[in-house]
């Protein structure tokens, strides 16, 4: 049974406040509350006019919204294939990160000795990117390998979507869920020996904001229902805005209407993923910080025989590359068919490569097992 520390992480910001039930160890729930603290006054201002300020501010929004409409056009591969030197460039970019697949002799190699713990995204990495965000169906054939995968290590699913609807998707109970980009964390529930009350682990950092996501949710799905093609998910703990579907001279459009909510919320922040924008509280957390939890739920927090894995698509999951490369523990892989700035150390192509490395490595294990039996 997995129990969850009561202590602050280290990682957590300043200010946090944590607060959990130390009678009881398997049934914990931790919720952070952050203290919003107001910065100093200045100790003098400058005289402006009221003109002037209007104008300032004008020009400024201009150029958020300008660049956020590059950022998000950038965001679509279709904008990688028309580039002339792709091959030169993607051969480049293999040397650096290598399929996960060719080099898995190798990966093996360096785990070995070691508890090997699995971290997977979702969209992109265990279903393929839909137009429809609320159709991103794993394969029958994906559900099956992920189960034998949690039989063998630990697995978790760590991703921007809403823990609940991701656990609908995937519909394993032996696995730990971290939704909303790692804000929202269950672990598998427990029978007590009573057999009458399921036990489960639960943290929640970031359970202040609920109202305020809940109201610029709503106001988000009414600001954009004039753009074609836009659809607002709510995640619970942080929001997704798709343009996946919106036509790209409407893309200017959007990103003022987001921004236009947005400008009266200064605890929240606007990062970006694969054709979305995600709206999150202003907290140090992230998918990263959520694989550091884990691990140190798992009793694997100062050892040096883990070997954490992270397969993942999107930007969001660079916060957890990023992680295993300065820890020197593990490493992650990057799905993608294009070349993409990474801090992740192998690649695979898309979700049916993902399901082949994920078979290999349930086959490698149970034949390790069966060989130890033997001996």
């Amino acid at each position: 049974m997995v129990s969850f520390f009561e202590e602050r992480p280290k990682n957590m910001a300043a200010g946090q406040n944590v607060i959990s039930d130390a009678k009881s160890v398997l049934n914990m729930s931790i919720t952070v509350t952050v203290s919003a603290q107001k910065p100093p006054a200045p100790p003098g201002y400058i005289s402006i006019s009221r003109k002037k300020l209007l104008q300032n501010l004008e020009i400024n929004a201009g150029a958020r919204v300008n660049a956020w409409v590059d950022s998000m056009r950038a965001s679509s591969p279709t904008h990688i294939k028309s580039t002339p030197s792709l091959s030169d460039d993607h051969g480049s970019w293999n040397l650096h990160h290598p399929s996960a697949l060719e080099m898995f002799e190798q990966i093996i190699d360096a785990s070995k000795g070691k508890q090997i713990v699995m971290f997977l995204d979702y969209d992109g990495t265990l279903s393929p990117i839909v137009e429809d965000p609320d159709r991103a169906f794993m394969s029958k054939k994906m559900r099956k390998t992920v189960r034998k995968l949690a039989k063998c290590f630990p697995t978790a699913i760590v991703s921007g979507r809403c823990r609940d609807k991701v656990y609908k998707f995937v519909k394993l109970a032996e696995l730990y869920y971290a939704g909303s980009h790692g804000m929202d964390i269950k672990g598998p529930e427990r029978r007590s020996k009573s057999n009458k009350d399921s036990e489960s682990v639960l943290f929640q950092p970031a359970s202040e904001f609920l109202p305020m996501i809940d109201e610029v949710y709503k106001k988000l799905a009414e600001t954009t229902k004039s753009t074609p093609g836009a659809k607002v998910e709510n995640n619970k703990f942080c929001l997704s805005v798709h343009f996946r579907c919106v036509d790209e001279k409407k893309l200017s459009e959007l990103a003022q209407q987001v921004m236009s909510v947005l400008k009266e919320y200064p605890k929240l922040r606007l990062t970006q993923g694969r054709k979305v924008l995600e709206i999150r509280p202003t907290i140090k957390w992230d998918k990263g910080k959520a694989l550091e939890f884990l691990l140190e739920s798992l009793g694997f927090a100062n050892c040096t025989d883990v070997f954490p894995v992270y397969i993942g698509d999107d930007r969001t999951d660079e916060d957890a590359f990023k992680i295993l490369r300065d820890r020197g523990q593990g490493f992650g892989i990057l799905v993608s068919k294009f070349p993409k700035d990474t801090s992740a150390s192998y690649s695979l192509q898309e979700p049916d490569e993902v399901m082949d490395f994920l078979r290999r490595l349930v086959e490698w294990k149970q034949l390790s097992v069966r060989a130890q039996s033997r001996m």
